[in-house]
Formats: C-alpha cells, sequence, structure tokens
C-alpha cells in the first residue's frame, strides 16, 4: 500500500509545483505585457502597414489602425514634429504608462526615435463618443438613455480614480466627448493626456502659465486672470459640459437651432428644469425622463461658476448612481456677478472673466 501512495503523493507534489510555475510564469507575462513597450520608428511602419489604415487626424498628428499580432489592434498616434517642445508625448508616457482602470485607454507602446514620436494604445472599434451624441449619420437614439448613463458613470468613475486613484493625483484638463473612446460594449475609456498635470494629493491648487483645454469645455477660472489657482475641480466642470451635452445630443453652443433661447443648451435645459418642467428629449422607453433628468442636474451641478460649489467626482458617481428622485436643483450656474446677455451666442467669452477663488 505505500508503494502506491508515496509515488502518487510525489506526482501530486510535482503537479501543484509545476502549476503554481505556470501561474508565476503567466503572471509575469501579464504584469510586463502591463507596461508600455518601446519600439522603433520601423516597428511602427511594420505595426501599422506602412501607414495603411488612417482612422482620423488633428492638430496633434495622425492616427493609424494597426495590429502587434494577428488578434491584437492598436490605434498608433504619430505626433507631429512641429507641435510644441515634446510635452504633450512626455505627458501620455509619464501618465498613462503608470495607471491601468477600465476607464481609461491603456497605452501599450511608445516610439522615440530621433525626431520621429509615436503613441500605440488599445484600439477601439466604436471610436469616439463625439461621433454618437453629434454626427447627423448615427441617429442620437442608437444609445439609449441607460446606456447614455452607463457610459456617463464610467467616465465619472474614470476621472474619479485620476483625481484620487493613483499615487499623484493627475488634471486631465481636456475633457470632451472627442476624448471619450468607447469599446465594443460601449465602455467608456478616457483618452488624450497631452495637457495633464500631475500634482500631489495634498496640493489644493496647480500653477499654470497658459491655458489648457478645449473652448467649450474650459472651466471658467482657466480662462480668468487668477491662473495660479485651478485645481482638479477644472475637470468636474469639463465633465458637466461634456454630460449637458449627452443630454442634449448637441453641442452646448448651437447658433443654428431655431429658438435664440436654445442656443445656449446649459441655460435653457437650467430654465426648464428650474419651472418644474419634464423633459422630452428623445424619450421612448419608461424611466427615460427620469434618466435624463438626472444627467442634466448631475451636468448643471458640475458647471457651477465657482469650483467649491462643484461636487467632487466621487459625489458626482454617487449622484448618478443614485435615484433621480432624491436629487435637487442645483444654484444657478449663470447667476454669477459676471453681467452677461445669455441669450446671445458667444457672450460667455466676451466679458473680461473675474478672478474665481478656490479656497476650500
Amino acid at each position: 500500500m505505500l508503494v502506491i501512495v508515496v509515488p502518487y503523493r510525489v506526482y501530486s507534489s510535482n503537479k501543484v509545483e509545476r502549476d503554481n510555475k505556470v501561474k508565476v510564469k503567466k503572471f509575469l507575462e501579464d504584469y510586463e505585457a502591463l507596461k508600455p513597450s518601446r519600439y522603433s520608428y520601423a516597428d511602427i511602419k511594420r505595426i501599422t502597414s506602412q501607414f495603411k489604415d488612417k482612422l482620423g487626424e488633428g492638430g496633434y498628428g495622425t492616427v493609424y489602425k494597426g495590429k502587434l499580432s494577428d488578434e491584437v489592434f492598436v490605434a498608433v498616434k504619430i505626433l507631429n514634429n512641429s507641435q510644441g517642445n515634446g510635452e504633450e508625448f512626455i505627458n501620455e508616457v509619464a501618465t498613462m504608462g503608470t495607471i491601468h482602470h477600465v476607464n481609461i485607454v491603456r497605452l501599450v507602446g511608445f516610439c522615440a526615435d530621433r525626431f520621429k514620436r509615436a503613441l500605440i494604445y488599445e484600439y477601439l472599434p466604436n471610436e469616439s463618443l463625439e461621433k454618437f451624441i453629434f454626427s447627423k449619420v448615427v441617429k442620437n437614439y442608437s444609445l439609449s438613455w441607460k446606456k447614455l448613463q452607463e457610459i456617463a458613470i464610467g467616465i465619472a468613475k474614470g476621472i474619479e480614480y485620476l483625481h484620487q486613484g493613483c499615487d499623484q493625483r493627475i488634471l486631465h484638463f481636456d475633457i470632451k466627448p472627442h476624448n471619450i473612446l468607447l469599446d465594443h460594449n460601449f465602455n467608456p475609456k478616457i483618452s488624450d493626456f497631452g495637457l495633464a498635470k500631475l500634482c500631489s494629493k495634498e496640493q489644493s491648487a496647480v500653477s499654470m502659465t497658459i491655458v489648457r483645454g478645449t473652448m467649450g469645455y474650459i472651466a471658467p477660472e482657466v480662462l480668468s486672470r487668477n491662473f495660479g489657482n485651478v485645481s482638479y475641480k477644472s475637470d468636474v466642470y469639463s465633465f458637466g459640459m461634456l454630460l449637458l451635452e449627452m443630454v442634449g445630443g448637441r453641442k452646448n453652443i448651437d447658433v443654428s437651432v431655431e429658438s435664440t433661447s436654445q442656443v445656449y443648451f446649459p441655460e435653457w435645459i437650467y430654465n426648464h428644469l428650474d419651472i418644474g418642467e419634464e423633459l422630452h428629449i428623445r424619450i421612448e422607453e419608461e424611466g427615460d425622463v427620469e434618466i435624463a433628468k438626472k444627467l442634466a442636474i448631475v451636468g448643471l451641478s458640475c458647471i457651477q461658476w465657482c469650483p467649491v460649489d462643484r461636487p467632487s467626482m466621487k459625489i458626482v458617481v454617487q449622484m448618478l448612481e443614485g435615484k433621480g428622485d432624491k436629487l435637487t436643483m442645483p444654484p444657478n450656474p449663470f447667476a454669477s456677478t459676471v453681467p452677461t446677455n445669455l441669450s446671445k451666442p458667444g457672450r460667455v467669452f466676451q466679458q473680461e472673466l473675474a478672478i474665481i477663488s478656490e479656497l476650500e
């Protein structure tokens, strides 16, 4: 009996050791894969098949579809040499190379080959959120209100992670629909960290010498003369403007609308809700009205004029995940000390902005 048992025990022990070895090996391979790899420019040309499939183009450079293997597709951003001093490249690699979150685009690799610079990201087949909320070709109702709510929650969780979940707080400074990419299940992922800044979590504000961001999403304190007092609350403002565009299915400023009262959508929707009217925007299913109202109220809370009046992204996530009937209307974000004629397009930027404090 012992002759039979001992070999069995030896075999069993060896199998456990082999399984553990395989497990450790796989972990190390996966861990290595998490870190962005460095590629030569010759690799970039091979990965993109000589820049065959262009996905998009902008001031930053051109994005091409590429393939690392038969099953792994990537998006390769070739940075323009003429743009900036390399800050965007450094920002992207420094921030995205060290963070991992389901709602943030993963940086797979990069290229710094003499004067050639490129960034390699995971490929997301549904492209940007912008395509689905602004495009006249892709109808807005292709994204249900339930799906829009899921997308909003995912974006909010991604920003919350940047603000609180990393070793250092990361301020994105360019949250907008174009920089929200969607995977095959329409899960949102925040991209484009070229304007990002890092600071310690104890630091209440970051120093700025130039305006960062895209007009229409930039917080008022960033545009004001008080460049020294800009904090993570500027990302909250940008998220609020994005959220309101998701609700309206349009740009927040649109001079082509029939009614002049609707030119600036955030103010129109605030006035609409403030008098107790229901929202009837692309309503198709039961519960759509409640979701639309909830997203609008959260968006309006995020675009409060003074940074101290905006919620943190942790609170924003709680608001989005909670019941809409529990939310109350925020103060009027347009009742600031700055005199504006809110019925005219562009009036937000025609006034000299006052100095806005971020003291909390």
